[in-house]
């Protein structure tokens, strides 16, 4: 019974230790990815770029910061500001009350914009998790399958949306993503293909082809191998132009 008992715990400790060693080689590998990326420059700047003819801008400044969306309707430009302090709205000089319910909507959608414009950056960050799942081969490539969760703390409003990146062994460049996010009707799906890379400032920028499963009931982790079997279907593209960074 005692020597059941210490094979049960080696046991145990074996599985504690790969885990963490899981853990600690997924930190490294983003670490990695975001080093060659360039994309810790940000910390201290401010970027622009226009995407779906809408004017994006974001001021960083250790810690601080101010994402940005520029647009006009009906002649009045509209400002929706999200900053350490929350969301505003701005239409010409004057701040708009927007129900809790918009601006939350607004907030998300400023957010997600300058997110997927600069990833890697904020990987980095305590409230990410990050596990190393896999080696993979994607169009004679291999990659490190990388699956990133974030705490509810300091997660943002969509900490249960669940990444899967995929980064080059070689370059060490996340050259494919994908996602998990809540519907209204259940959970979404998207896979990511990066191209049409390029170095402003030394910062890696990268437009995206966006893509969803053609069929239901698809898991996020099996996405690669659809992609590999064109099971995927081209929903969008995801292009940013006029990129400045000062």
């Amino acid at each position: 019974m005692k020597y059941v008992l210490i094979i049960m715990l080696s046991l145990l400790m074996l599985n504690c230790n790969e885990k963490k060693s899981k853990v600690v080689v997924a930190a490294d590998i983003i670490n990695e990815a975001i080093e060659v990326s360039g994309v810790k420059k940000l910390d201290s700047s401010v970027i622009e770029f226009i995407f779906r003819d809408i004017r994006y801008k974001a001021v960083r400044n250790n810690g601080n910061f101010m994402l940005a969306r520029v647009m006009v309707q009906d002649g009045d430009s509209i400002f929706d500001l999200l900053s350490n302090n929350g969301f505003e709205r701005i239409v010409t000089d004057s701040s708009v009350k927007v129900p809790d319910s918009m601006a939350t909507k607004y907030s998300s959608s400023v957010n997600s914009v300058h997110y997927f414009a600069v990833l890697p950056y904020g990987l980095d960050g305590k409230a990410v998790n990050k596990t190393y799942l896999e080696e993979v081969d994607i169009k004679g490539k291999t990659y490190h399958k990388i699956k990133v969760t974030f705490n509810e703390e300091g997660g943002g409003e969509d900490f249960e949306d669940v990444f899967i990146y995929w980064v080059n062994t070689n370059t060490k460049k996340v050259d494919y993503l994908a996602y998990s996010y809540k519907e209204d009707d259940g959970i979404g799906l998207r896979f990511r293909e990066a191209y049409n890379e390029r170095f402003i400032s030394s910062i890696r920028f990268v437009d995206y082809n966006n893509y969803k499963p053609k069929e239901a009931n698809v898991k996020l982790q099996d996405l690669d191998q659809l992609f590999v079997e064109n099971k995927l279907e081209l929903l969008s593209k995801i292009e940013l132009e006029d990129v400045r960074v000062n």
